[in-house]
């Protein structure tokens, strides 16, 4: 696992993204939440069966305050699927109107990767843009995933968008890792190891081994 250099300190708000779905975001998220004393926020949560990220986070980091979603839908599908099968549309302002407001760090997890649809016209990338945070990108290693990795960070340096740095996550792959080091210019914030259980334990055993804590000194 590396160590958040003390020159890269993270800003008090962060949006955590990834190169695709199921690459660990919602334990980075908890991480972040953890190691910055911060607040967690899931604006968009599609799929409520068997449990939500919200949920997930707020297991793993017991005393975070995890703030509502803008919107639940039950579909575990892609946003804009998951809330036609509802009959409804979301909308950026009312997505913006629920973002919290805290005097903590705040970690802002996204759903699924830059490009998702939230709606007719709208993809997360356009949230993250309203939202105008620096963005942490959770990559996990897979067949493809420099591709996917470099396509997110393509994307995000497109809109002028900030990106606080990179995560890998799962087993250490040093090729890969260093070729999109040092292609993206990027700094690495975190390596996430494969973890046997994810638990809070775990979690602040991370967490503590990190310098993100001193932002909330």
């Amino acid at each position: 696992m590396s160590s958040i250099p003390s020159a890269l300190l993270l800003p008090h708000t962060l949006f955590v993204t990834g190169i695709g779905t199921d690459v660990g975001k919602t334990v980075v998220s908890a991480i972040l939440t953890k190691a910055l004393g911060a607040d967690y926020w899931k604006p968009v949560q599609a799929g409520l069966a068997p449990g939500t990220d919200k949920g997930t986070v707020a297991a793993l980091v017991p005393n975070a305050i995890c703030h509502p979603e803008a919107y639940r839908l039950a579909l575990p599908a892609s946003p804009h699927a998951a809330a036609a099968a509802e009959g409804r549309t979301l909308t950026l302002n009312e997505i913006l109107a629920a973002r919290p407001v805290t005097a903590r760090p705040l970690v802002i997890e996204g759903a699924g990767g830059v490009l998702v649809p939230l709606a007719p016209g709208l993809l997360v990338i356009d949230l993250m843009q309203a939202l105008g945070v620096p963005v942490v990108v959770v990559s996990r290693h897979y067949l493809g995933s420099i591709n996917h990795t470099l396509l997110t960070i393509e994307a995000l340096n497109a809109r002028r968008i900030p990106i606080a740095g990179l995560v890998f996550n799962g087993p250490p792959t040093p090729e890969t890792e260093t070729f999109i080091l040092n292609q993206t210019r990027l700094p690495l914030l975190l390596h996430l190891p494969e973890l046997p259980d994810i638990t809070p334990e775990a979690v602040a055993r991370i967490a503590a081994g990190t310098p993100m804590s001193a932002l909330t000194e």
